[in-house]
C-alpha cells in the first residue's frame, strides 16, 4: 500500500509538471506571435517575403568571387595583411589574457590549498566582472579613450579571455587527482612546487585544448571589432559589405581566408594536443 500511494503521487507530480510544462510553452508561442505581428507592421517589408530573399546576398557574394576568375587569388594575396594583423591582435591577446588566467583559476580553485581562504570567493568575482562585459563595449570604450588602433583590441579581447579562460581553468584543477599534490605536500613541498608538479602536468592538455579554442573565438572577436575600428579584417569586410553589389568577390575572399585561418588553428590544436597526451602524432 505505501509503495502503490508513493507511485500515484509520483504520477500526480509528472501530470502536474507537464500541465506546467504546457502552460509555458503555450505562453511563449502566443508572445512570440503576437510579437512577430507586431514587429511585422513595424518593419518597412514584410518578413515572409524578406525570408525569400534569403540567400540573395550571399549568391551574389558567390557569382561575384566566381565571376573574378584567376583575380580571386589576387585578392587573397592582398587581404594577407589585414588577415595578418588580425591574428596578432587575436594571438596577443590570447597570450595575456592566457597568462593572467593561470594566475586567476590557481588562485581562484577551491582544493589547491590557497591561503588565505578568502582569496578563492574573491577571485572568482573578479573572474564573474571580466566575463560580465562584451569585447565590444570594452573595445567602444578604450577606442574613445586610446583612439582607433588595434591596441584597444587587444587590451579588450584579453581582459574577457583572462575571465573567461580563468573560469574554465579553475574548473580543470578542481578536477585533478589530489594524490599527487597531497604526496608532495607530506615530502615537505611548498605551495609552487606542489602546483608545478603536481597539478600543472594533469591539466596541462586541457589548458591547451581550451586556450586553443578560445584562440579561435578571439580570432572572429578580433575581426567583428575591426568593424568599430579596431583594425584588420573586421575593417575591410566592412568595407566591402557596406559597398554592397561589385564587392561580393573581395567579401568572399576574407570570409575564405578567415575560414583558413580557424581550420589551420584547429588542426594545430589536435596535433599538439595528441602529442602532450600520447606522444603521438595526429593523424
Amino acid at each position: 500500500m505505501p509503495q502503490q500511494k508513493f507511485k500515484a503521487e509520483i504520477i500526480a507530480l509528472e501530470k502536474k509538471r507537464q500541465l506546467y510544462s504546457a502552460l509555458v510553452i503555450f505562453v511563449v508561442l502566443a508572445v512570440l506571435i503576437g510579437g512577430y505581428g507586431i514587429s511585422n507592421e513595424l518593419n518597412s517589408g514584410s518578413f515572409i517575403k524578406g525570408l525569400t530573399q534569403f540567400f540573395d546576398y550571399p549568391w551574389e557574394i558567390v557569382r561575384e568571387a566566381w565571376d573574378s576568375g584567376t583575380g580571386f587569388l589576387s585578392l587573397l594575396v592582398r587581404f594577407l595583411p589585414a588577415l595578418m594583423e588580425t591574428l596578432n591582435i587575436a594571438g596577443a591577446a590570447s597570450l595575456i589574457g592566457c597568462g593572467i588566467a593561470v594566475v586567476l583559476a590557481f588562485l581562484g580553485s577551491s582544493n589547491l590549498g590557497v591561503k588565505p581562504p578568502v582569496i578563492i570567493p574573491m577571485v572568482r568575482r573578479i573572474m564573474d566582472g571580466m566575463r560580465a562585459f562584451p569585447e565590444l563595449i570594452i573595445a567602444l570604450f578604450l577606442i574613445y579613450v586610446l583612439g582607433s588602433s588595434p591596441v584597444p583590441a587587444m587590451i579588450a579581447v584579453s581582459f574577457h579571455t583572462a575571465g573567461a579562460l580563468g573560469k574554465l581553468f579553475s574548473e580543470v584543477n578542481e578536477n585533478i587527482y589530489v594524490e599527487p599534490v597531497e604526496g608532495l605536500q607530506s615530502c615537505g613541498a611548498d605551495w609552487l612546487q606542489r602546483m608545478r608538479y603536481g597539478v600543472i602536468p594533469q591539466v596541462l592538455p586541457n589548458y591547451l585544448s581550451y586556450f586553443m579554442l578560445r584562440l579561435e573565438i578571439n580570432v572572429r572577436a578580433s575581426a567583428i571589432l575591426g568593424f568599430v575600428g579596431a583594425g584588420g579584417v573586421g575593417i575591410e569586410l566592412r568595407r566591402t559589405i557596406g559597398w554592397g553589389k561589385g564587392a561580393g568577390d573581395e567579401t568572399a575572399a576574407l570570409f575564405l581566408l578567415m575560414i583558413m585561418a580557424i581550420f589551420v588553428i584547429d588542426q594545430t590544436s589536435s596535433a599538439i594536443r595528441r602529442r602532450l597526451i600520447t606522444g603521438q602524432q595526429a593523424a
